[in-house]
């Protein structure tokens, strides 16, 4: 097989196939060097055609969490209160810019996935929407 750029699937099989055949190839040898070029080139088409997005920030906190054996509890000198940890967990909260620079300081989170997008927070109930039109209400009176 003459190594060469993968374009299409057909060719990703193969190259994988020619991959499994001389996977024990020794360093420094001609298929050893095949190998390497081979595996090279199945890295830049899966890269290319399988792209792995970071995660969101809650859930690589949660991921963080899970790692350290930490509990809600332990993010209170990040976050703050019980609550506010309690609503940055199920989403309700975003992460503020003071939480993600003691969360970076703190357990080595990654700032690029710190100071990702986090989606919107949830939809408030009917009750809070109908009380802040009523703030407006009168404010306009």
């Amino acid at each position: 097989m003459k190594p060469k750029v993968i374009k299409t699937e057909p060719e990703y099989q193969a190259t994988l196939a020619r991959i499994e055949a001389i996977f024990d190839a020794k360093p420094g040898t001609a298929k050893g060097d095949e190998l390497e070029l081979l595996l090279l080139l199945v890295e830049t088409y899966e890269d290319r055609t399988y792209p792995i997005d970071l995660p969101g920030p809650i859930e690589a906190l949660r991921f963080r969490m899970e790692q350290e054996g930490l509990k809600p509890k332990d993010l209170v000198p990040y976050i703050g209160s019980k609550s506010k940890v309690s609503e940055v967990l199920s989403g309700r909260r975003a992460l503020s810019l003071t939480m993600i620079r003691k969360l970076v300081a703190g357990l080595h989170f990654p700032p690029e996935v710190a100071l990702r997008e986090t989606q919107a927070a949830l939809p408030r109930s009917a009750n809070q929407r109908a009380g802040n039109r009523r703030a407006q209400t009168a404010g306009a009176r």
